[in-house]
């Protein structure tokens, strides 16, 4: 009968030990989540931060909450032991499972720094290794591009953080260079009006800073002049085609005058001296 009564009052004792964590448990979890979550909420908002900084955010926290209740839960219910026995299993099995997802960990790490760094942000296009594309998604694990092909690259955020990655519209603008050749006959100044006139007559190109072009080289056969314009928070679409749309007035403009484009131009070292001209006139059709 005394080891009866002891099982039974050690049995009764879990029961009410369970009971109190349970409950404790609860309670705590409901005033995290009703009152911690969103003072949290109202400290991201006054900060500023977009829904992608937002969401990892509050993801920690609710970890936290979910940790904290347990932890606490566990000591009033007097089962210390059996937390520190649970918190031994954990950190082995947290060391086993971090030592076969180095990779995973490494690029939730890297979001992290993308989140916090914010070189880029959800529709920028941006230029890494010999990708470029427009920034759909960015996650903690990983970032969706969709190229100018239309495909949809899922790219692991840590390729992102260990190359260099180019935002050309990080400023919300870009400025753009296009450099033509014109004969050595040709009245150089004259050349020059001409395609400032053609940027400050195009609607998309801003006016301060204003356009400006300069002589820059001498090539085989022709004066090089280079045209330097800006454009406002640009797409790649919107970039190509103004570019192309510049190219075709440049080329017009001179032609009407008189003035002489040779092709193809090369600098004095040897490399092609038309930025992309008949690409450019090309590329304002097709896009």
């Amino acid at each position: 009968m005394t080891e009866l009564a002891q099982w039974t009052e050690g049995m009764g004792g879990m029961a009410e030990s369970a009971i109190l964590f349970v409950l404790t448990f609860l309670v705590l979890y409901a005033v995290g989540r009703v009152v911690v979550i969103p003072l949290i909420e109202q400290l991201i908002e006054q900060r500023g931060l977009d829904r992608h900084a937002r969401q990892p955010i509050l993801k920690l926290s609710r970890f936290l909450i979910v940790f904290v209740a347990i932890s606490i839960a566990f000591g009033l219910a007097g089962l210390g032991n059996l937390l520190i026995a649970f918190a031994g299993v954990a950190a082995a099995g947290t060391l086993a499972v971090g030592l076969a997802m180095q990779n995973v960990i490494r690029n939730v790490v890297a979001g992290v720094l993308i989140y916090v760094d914010k070189p880029f942000r959800v529709g920028d296009w941006i230029e890494w290794n010999d990708h470029v594309g427009t920034v759909e998604d960015i996650r903690l694990r990983t970032t969706r591009v969709r190229t100018f092909d239309n495909e949809r690259l899922t790219v692991p955020n840590a390729e992102l953080t260990d190359n260099v990655v180019k935002n050309p519209v990080a400023n919300e603008r870009i400025r753009q260079r296009f450099t033509v050749g014109v004969g050595f006959e040709d009245d150089v100044t004259e050349a020059m009006g001409h395609m400032v006139d053609v940027a400050e007559e195009h609607p998309e190109i801003l006016e301060d800073p204003e356009p400006s072009v300069r002589l820059t080289d001498l090539g085989d056969s022709a004066v090089l002049l280079q045209a330097r314009f800006w454009i406002a928070d640009p797409t790649r679409t919107d970039f190509i085609r103004i570019r192309g749309e510049y190219g075709t007035d440049v080329k017009a403009r001179l032609e009407a005058a008189g003035i002489d484009i040779p092709f193809p131009i090369r600098t004095l070292d040897g490399q092609i001296a038309i930025d992309g001209l008949e690409d450019a006139i090309g590329a304002s059709g097709s896009d």
